[in-house]
């Protein structure tokens, strides 16, 4: 059974930082790893994801502030945050696209969501 698990949320006063982290269990390979977001009344979006090979991708609001690193070897995936801003409020999902051992094929996996809350 795949399993996505973050961690790492919490409150945080404006110009703080935090780290998250999320684990995969139960899959075989993975392809992509990376963090959304989605704040009360909008979409889910992206905020960074790095491939198994490829250049990592954030959006452009958190450049130069957030930084994503990987583990593959331990199927875990870290979003450090620094310079949080109130507008950085949110629940951010970890999302795993990978392969599990009973499958030819990759699908996305989410955690369940971690809530992030930056105070002005």
């Amino acid at each position: 059974q795949v399993q996505v698990v973050e961690s790492g949320g919490g409150l945080v006063q404006a110009g703080g930082s935090l780290r998250l982290s999320c684990a995969a269990s139960g899959i075989v390979s993975i392809s992509v790893m990376g963090w959304y977001r989605q704040a009360p009344g909008k979409q889910r979006e992206l905020v960074a994801a790095i491939p198994r090979a490829g250049t990592i991708n954030y959006a452009d609001s958190v450049k130069g502030r957030f930084t994503i690193s990987s583990d593959n070897g331990e199927k875990q995936v870290f979003l450090q945050m620094n310079s949080l801003k109130p507008e950085d409020t949110a629940v951010y999902y970890c999302k795993i696209r990978a392969r599990a051992p009973t499958t030819d094929w990759y699908s996305d996996y989410w955690g369940q969501g971690t809530q992030v809350t930056v105070s002005s």
